[in-house]
């Protein structure tokens, strides 16, 4: 089954790039891992459809080679209402450290998958993935009859028969362990903190879908692992987030290479979903503070997080990260997927 999604894809290592939306996942990332035989993936969430074509034009122009576009297939909660007022005034407090003017209350949008999805369908990527969700079978069958093949996110066995049952072509096992936004869209991200080996077993045992595993994994070795185990790849992001390439802010990356030990907490904070990344001091100073929905709390903490960034401050920035954190390494993503074949082949 490995070679059969290998061949399908037309990349040559079973390695994927993390979507990674934000200012860590760039065109030039994403040229990368595929030039060196890996699939890049590019994160549009946030982008308007426009920029989805602007990105997809850019990666085209550094690689031949195939790639993926991820975008959020659910999560927005347009309906839902918080009093804004205390987090408001926690995020002015910010602002003011930062020489930020007081913030103003965002939106809270509804979502733009619909406009997305179609620009992803003009860009013709290689494949298209999704988390929060699954997208209506209309999509799905549009995404078919463009030549998309599509993989969906699952965080327990539930959801990857759902995503199985929908028609996707392969499946991404988010582990626990997983950087980033949870995945989770059936049941509270509480129930479906699921570890990446248990998840990935369970998934091998009960979808036919090809698995892809993801969540935490650093080195070759793990690759290996899941590879032997059934898996057809997996799928790293806080592995490429210190790489050259990458567009984290520089406190980002530091705070990355000097972890010591595993400091993730799961977080709201920063978002409004649940999401695995690095403590630091915003994420204590909102301990009790309602959030606001996604992605209202986002939008309303950007300006904080990119300011902190370009402080070199990196305790106002949402420092995404996997378990595992401590293994990365800085180089260029070309030699860190030289570094993982070569330890894959080691096994």
């Amino acid at each position: 089954m490995r070679g059969t999604f290998l061949s399908d894809l037309g990349i040559a290592h079973p390695i994927i790039l993390a979507p990674m939306a934000g200012a860590g996942g760039t065109p030039e990332l994403v040229a990368a891992v595929s030039n060196a035989g890996g699939l890049g993936s590019w994160g549009g969430a946030y982008s308007t459809p426009q920029q989805i074509l602007d990105a997809a034009k850019q990666i085209c122009a550094l690689t031949a080679k195939p790639f993926a576009i991820n975008l959020f297939a659910g999560g927005y909660e347009p309906q839902r209402h918080v009093d804004a007022a205390p987090m408001l005034a926690l995020v002015a407090r910010v602002h003011e450290t930062l020489g930020l003017p007081p913030p103003l209350l965002p939106p809270n949008p509804a979502s733009p998958f619909d406009d997305q999805v179609a620009a992803v369908i003009e860009a013709r990527p290689a494949l298209f993935s999704f988390t929060f969700g699954i997208p209506s079978a209309d999509v799905l069958a549009r995404l078919r009859q463009a030549g998309i093949r599509t993989c969906g996110t699952a965080t327990t066995v539930v959801e990857g028969k759902k995503l199985e049952g929908a028609g996707v072509d392969f499946i991404v096992a988010q582990g626990e362990e997983a950087g980033a936004h949870r995945g989770s869209f059936l049941e509270s991200f509480e129930r479906s903190m699921v570890p990446m080996r248990e998840l990935s077993r369970g998934l091998l045992s009960e979808v036919s879908v090809p698995v892809i595993a993801s969540g935490g994994i650093m080195g070759g070795r793990e690759i290996a692992e899941m590879l032997d185990a059934g898996a057809v790849a997996a799928q790293l992001g806080t592995a490429f987030l210190v790489c050259d390439e990458s567009g984290a802010p520089d406190a980002y990356k530091k705070a990355l290479l000097s972890a010591k030990a595993d400091t993730t907490v799961i977080t709201r904070v920063y978002s409004g979903r649940p999401a695995r990344g690095l403590r630091n001091a915003f994420i204590d100073m909102a301990d009790g503070v309602p959030i606001l929905p996604f992605r209202q709390q986002n939008d309303l903490t950007r300006p904080m997080r990119n300011e902190s960034g370009k402080q070199g401050n990196p305790e106002y920035i949402s420092l995404w990260a996997g378990r595992n954190v401590t293994r990365v390494r800085a180089m260029s993503a070309a030699k860190l997927m030289e570094t993982l074949v070569a330890e894959i082949g080691r096994r």
